[in-house]
């Protein structure tokens, strides 16, 4: 964990500039708030606490060339709050200011950060763990259900007179209950997934690193493998991190391990699955749904995608709940905060 000195003020330092008799009625107190470079918007209370307590910067979110703006803006600025969209590589952490003693990601992924990069600079880098998990855990389900019941084919046939012209089709869909979840990443998230599915009557069946304790397992059975759990899983859900070694987790070879016309959710990370090979899947009918909240190359994703109605497709709304937003924003400057003032931070991350 890094822990940094703030910067003093002169009046900070007890000497009071010519003139300031408040500042000799009131004592030390700071000449001026932190800045902070912003590359996003958020709730009122979040937005409010960044007007009191630091000096604001924004970067325009759709600025054509939002990294250099990024850079510019970041000229005597203390921290800087990004979301997943800012891409900070080696190069960015090499032309960084050296006054920037911290920076917050609006996310609980941090794969668009190279953290040794940061960590080479002496940069501490915080994410927003635990307060996301009820929201992308319910999102996980809409993904679920929206796949297995045709959600988006109803919607459109509503939408468009499709169905008063044909009232007596069906779009039969797949219902859950009895049927085996595979959750891939048997984190917070998952484990909230797990619970929600056990309320649809699915049985759980999980890979992970390390398996859980019986406490927190329950009924769930533990695969070693990954490959194994995909041999099972007539739902698959993905909720690993996305590293190198989990990247194109869900490719053509491990697609052909699960069974005919399992149901694929992604509320991850979109690195975690090979586009093409679940486009080709989902076109021939190998798999029978998939319900997607997130791509890779996001949002520019694969314009395969739109043209599948058996994709059940949402813009990575996983955390977009304002009680979540509030709690990741309240966190992110709470990090910010702490490491400016030297304090151990409640998330900070570590190689």
């Amino acid at each position: 964990m890094f822990h940094f000195p703030v910067r003093v003020s002169l009046r900070e330092s007890g000497k009071i500039l010519p003139g300031d008799e408040n500042a000799k009625r009131e004592g030390p107190r700071r000449l001026s708030k932190p800045i902070l470079v912003l590359t996003e918007h958020f709730t009122a209370d979040v937005e409010g606490r960044i007007a009191r307590d630091f000096t604001p910067r924004r970067v325009p979110s759709d600025a054509p060339l939002r990294r250099e703006e990024l850079l510019r803006a970041a000229e005597g600025a203390d921290a800087l709050f990004i979301g997943p969209a800012d891409k900070l590589d080696a190069a960015f952490f090499g032309r960084l200011p050296a006054s920037v003693k911290v920076i917050a990601t609006f996310s609980v992924g941090y794969d668009h950060i190279d953290l040794r990069a940061a960590e080479a600079r002496k940069i501490a880098i915080a994410n927003t763990p635990g307060v996301l998990t009820d929201a992308t855990a319910d999102l996980a389900m809409l993904l679920l259900l929206g796949a297995s019941r045709r959600a988006y084919e109803a919607q459109q046939w509503l939408r468009t007179g499709a169905w008063a012209k044909a009232s007596s089709a069906r779009l039969l869909g797949w219902q859950p209950t009895g049927k085996v979840l595979g959750i891939f990443g048997m984190g917070r998230i998952g484990q909230a997934v797990a619970r929600r599915a056990r309320a649809f009557g699915m049985k759980i069946h999980y890979s992970n690193r390390n398996p859980l304790s019986p406490e927190l397992a329950g009924d769930a059975v533990f695969h070693p493998s990954p490959l194994d759990l995909l041999r099972a899983a007539e739902f698959l859900s993905l909720h690993a991190p996305h590293t190198p070694e989990t990247h194109h987790f869900l490719n053509a070879d491990t697609i052909a391990l699960l069974p005919a016309g399992a149901i694929v959710i992604n509320a991850a990370r979109g690195g975690l699955v090979e586009d093409e090979a679940l486009i080709a899947a989902l076109k021939t009918g190998r798999l029978a749904a998939a319900g997607l909240d997130v791509f890779e190359g996001e949002p520019n994703i694969h314009p395969a995608y739109m043209g599948l109605p058996n994709a059940f497709l949402l813009p990575h709304i996983g955390s977009a709940t304002l009680e979540t937003n509030t709690a990741m924003g309240m966190l992110a400057l709470d990090n910010i905060e702490a490491v400016l003032a030297g304090k151990p931070a409640p998330s900070l991350l570590k190689l």
